[in-house]
């Protein structure tokens, strides 16, 4: 195979509100933290561990004004996207990095109220279709309804 991959497929729930960024030429851009888990029994002590991973995800124009209107600290969504890694210098002159993952897709899991269709808004930014994507959930750790108990 001669080609590279870069695909990111995620389920979790935002950490925070997103934030948003408007540009003067009328773009934008969102980010919000996504919080992913994995949960396993400990052999030696027969007691649940779950661990908890942190994503930056990042979204622009219409989908990042889509997932302000409609998202909020809580929610449950699936991102589709790819990992791109920053680098800057900040103030003190010390070379800072950040990955974030850069949002081609994505659905809303979480039920809403405002009348809201029960299965959630999908939306598919990228591509512009109309047609939901629903992420295939072979993993039994994203399945398992203890994933759902995060504090916030």
């Amino acid at each position: 195979m001669s080609g590279t991959l870069n695909k990111v497929m995620l389920i979790g729930h935002l950490g925070d509100e997103v934030k948003m960024h408007y540009f003067e030429g009328g773009g934008s851009i969102g980010r919000f933290p996504l919080a992913t888990n994995e949960t396993y029994t400990n052999r030696t002590t027969g007691e649940r561990v779950t661990n908890t991973e942190w994503h930056n995800i990042v979204v622009r124009n219409k989908a990042a004004e889509i997932c302000e209107k409609y998202l909020s600290k809580g929610d449950r969504i699936y991102v589709e996207g790819r990992i791109k890694t920053r680098q800057w210098q900040d103030d003190s002159g010390n070379t800072r990095y950040s990955t974030e993952i850069q949002a081609t897709d994505f659905t809303f899991l979480t039920t809403k109220k405002e009348g809201q269709p029960a299965d959630g808004i999908p939306a598919k930014p990228a591509q512009g279709s109309a047609q939901p994507q629903q992420p295939q959930t072979s993993d039994p750790v994203v399945s398992t309804p203890e994933d759902d108990d995060l504090p916030f």
